[in-house]
């Protein structure tokens, strides 16, 4: 993970068919490069979840393919599958069934901010109806599992019609809103659904909350 951004790189290999693929870029390549060498597998591509700079910084220092479609490498068979939203090109990546590698859609206890309709339809068509045992390794800090996010996070509580929607008043940019889920997020900022009186609805940072 990057100290500064908080945003992670991965290495995942089959360790007996000697295989690997790094999903993004955006933190720390040595301690992948040793684990690589620690378990003598050669990386093969690089998954790029989405094209923001904490997630490619260190890309062309690898020297391999990046790849934002399914594939099979090695003993490795990964699926990708758009989820766009956070940005155009997002997609996320389902490696042997095991696990599922999300960019910046689903976090623990949060979603990414926004067009709030396809986020939305991200993390309630895609990602909650995968097995919930599932692994999800997130784009930023902890790591977490389908039902746990099934389960817990706010927002999938809220769209699953279990809790209500929140009325408290707030200000967002300076535009009288109402909040209608509050989550922690990543960063420890949080992480807000919120309607403006408009009507239109956005998922945003929590700093950008005024609340009270």
């Amino acid at each position: 993970m990057d100290s500064r951004w908080l945003s992670n790189a991965y290495l995942v290999a089959d360790e007996a068919g000697g295989t690997a693929v790094f999903v993004d870029s955006g933190a720390p390549l040595q301690p992948l490069l040793q684990a690589a060498e620690d378990w003598r597998v050669t990386p093969t591509h690089v998954l790029r979840t989405h094209s923001h700079p904490d997630h490619v910084e260190h890309e062309a220092e690898l020297g391999l393919p990046v790849v934002r479609h399914s594939l099979e490498t090695g003993d490795l068979w990964i699926d990708a599958l758009p989820t766009p939203g956070h940005s155009d090109d997002m997609v996320c990546f389902v490696i042997n069934d095991h696990a599922v590698f999300s960019g910046d859609t689903l976090f623990k206890d949060a979603v990414g901010g926004g067009d709030f309709q396809q986020i939305k339809e991200a993390v309630m068509e895609v990602y909650m109806p995968m097995p919930h045992d599932r692994r999800v390794l997130p784009g930023h800090t902890d790591e977490t599992t389908i039902g746990r996010e099934w389960e817990e996070n706010p927002f999938v509580r809220v769209w699953r019609g279990i809790e209500p929607e929140g009325t408290e008043h707030v200000r967002v940019a300076g535009r009288e809103a109402t909040l209608v889920v509050w989550s922690p997020d990543y960063d420890g900022k949080g992480k807000a659904w919120v309607r403006f009186e408009d009507g239109t609805d956005a998922i945003v940072g929590g700093s950008q909350v005024e609340r009270g």
